[in-house]
């Protein structure tokens, strides 16, 4: 048992060192054709569920660019899990470190909504809150909590929207029409993920929420950070596109 509990771990770490390495120290049968194979595969898997994850980065940068930066990233962050819906967590900021200075800056941001996307897909199923049921929701009392599927990003300098929209679907033209800041909202009402473009108010009201707010208290930071604001239009989308959970929670004396 104790030959086997020592020889896992060190299986674990050949997988994931790179044979060009000379400098890493790896025992003779890693270097058997056999375990090669069974290295490669693994390694592939893991490239390939990036390639899946990540496709707005993937288009943008090419296959062989995004595939030796995926390689690279499975190398220092192994899977933790078997499950790869939500695997490469770690890729955004890799991504940053990767590309030349000054290089598309913001396709790390468009990273983390690829990343935020697939978290929309797999996330726990919930009744979502519906516009009808705000009349006895409305008080001070009461906390709104995001859906478990909704995830949202917003920059006040990259038009994200555009950027990842154009990304994903491949548009012939991918140019924003401004170059300002924008956000967006993901949710998962039924069985498909949703994306809806944000401002910075629509993001900062779901960030008070999260933080477990009171809906007034949301409302103002919503409203800081948007002064203009147009508040029943915001909601109004919010609750259109299953943002909050159905059930809210009482505030706490």
């Amino acid at each position: 048992m104790n030959g086997l509990h020592d020889f896992q771990p060190s299986v674990w770490q050949a997988i994931w060192a790179n044979p060009a390495d000379a400098s890493t120290e790896q025992a003779p049968w890693a270097h058997e054709p056999g375990f090669a194979v069974y290295r490669n595969t693994v390694l592939r898997g893991c490239v390939d569920a990036l390639v899946a994850l990540y496709p707005a980065v993937h288009r943008l940068t090419g296959d062989d660019w995004f595939r030796a930066l995926a390689l690279r990233h499975a190398r220092v962050h192994p899977p933790r899990d078997a499950c790869l819906a939500t695997y490469g967590a770690e890729l955004p900021d890799l991504l940053a470190q990767a590309l030349p200075q000054d290089q598309w800056p913001w396709l790390p941001e468009v990273a983390r909504l690829d990343q935020l996307w697939a978290e929309s897909l797999v996330a726990s199923d919930a009744p979502s809150l519906s516009a009808e049921a705000l009349v006895p929701l409305a008080g001070a009392d009461l906390r709104w909590r995001p859906h478990p599927a909704t995830r949202w990003h917003w920059h006040r300098q990259w038009p994200l929207w555009h950027l990842w929209r154009a990304a994903r679907e491949g548009w012939p033209d991918p140019n924003p029409p401004r170059w300002r800041g924008e956000g967006v909202l993901f949710t998962r009402p039924g069985h498909e993920v949703l994306a809806t473009p944000i401002g910075p108010g629509a993001a900062a009201l779901l960030c008070a929420c999260a933080t477990g707010t009171t809906l007034p208290e949301a409302v103002a930071a919503a409203l800081a950070a948007e002064p203009g604001l147009d508040l029943t239009a915001c909601m109004g989308l919010l609750l259109a596109q299953g943002a909050f959970h159905a059930n809210p929670t009482e505030t706490t004396p």
